[in-house]
């Protein structure tokens, strides 16, 4: 479609990948707790109201949150496009680049399973939005802020899904990642705006299984890491084309 061949062999197992990164990287443990007085500073009202649930509160925080989501997705799709241009620039080094980065992401999965520790992945580096709460134009300039100084929670996820999106051979392909990495952190955040009084409760209790999260994290790098190592993503999509061919008509 449009000459633009979206869903070849290496597309859809590496969507699934962004799409968990995505998710766990909202779950880690200095994104969730931070959402509820994310929501309230966006939305120009105080943490009592938040928590009470009040319709008006809702109301206010529903936009600002989605002004956050694109804020953060404009980052990460600039990022897609430039290390899939980067990776396009090396094709011929593209199994040198490719081992090299998933060896890299190997090391960041052994740090978050507890293996060892990184120093420098232990601490934060956060960019001041300044005094934007309470307005649409605010929470876009903070999900700005946020996609491009927020670590080392997302760092590391967001790092392995570059790995991936570099070693694509198609600027579309590496945005696409991307951006299926954006909705999987930028969906449950639009979610808990919408049902915040609920989504309260539930992070209360995911604050309990931080740890369990963080490794997980750790399993997901790791695999990512020697899949780019291996090759193994190429042949799972193949074996997927080859159960499913209709997948071949995609795109």
């Amino acid at each position: 479609m449009f000459g633009i061949d979206l869903f070849d062999a290496g597309l859809l197992p590496a969507m699934l990948v962004a799409l968990v990164a995505g998710v766990l990287s909202f779950l880690s443990p200095c994104v969730l707790p931070i959402v509820p007085p994310y929501l309230a500073y966006m939305g120009g009202i105080s943490m009592p109201e938040l928590r009470q649930g009040q319709a008006a509160a809702r109301r206010r925080i529903i936009l600002p949150a989605l002004f956050f989501v694109l804020g953060l997705s404009t980052v990460f799709l600039f990022l897609g496009f430039a290390a899939s241009a980067f990776g396009s620039l090396f094709l011929q080094y593209q199994q040198v680049l490719a081992k090299v980065s998933g060896a890299m992401v190997i090391v960041l999965g052994l740090h978050f399973i507890g293996l060892f520790r990184i120093p420098l992945l232990d601490r934060e580096a956060r960019l001041d939005a300044g005094d934007q709460g309470g307005t649409a134009l605010g929470a876009y300039v903070l999900g700005l802020a946020f996609a491009f100084g927020w670590t080392p929670c997302i760092g590391p996820q967001l790092g392995a899904i570059l790995s991936l999106a570099a070693n694509e051979a198609s600027l579309t392909r590496g945005t696409v990642l991307l951006a299926v990495y954006a909705l999987g952190l930028g969906l449950p955040f639009l979610l808990a705006a919408l049902f915040i009084e609920r989504a309260m409760g539930v992070m209360a209790r995911l604050k309990r299984h931080m740890k369990l999260i963080e490794r997980a994290m750790g399993v997901l790098l790791i695999l990512v890491g020697i899949a780019l190592v291996t090759g193994a993503l190429s042949e799972a999509s193949w074996f997927l084309l080859e159960q499913f061919p209709f997948l071949a008509t995609l795109g």
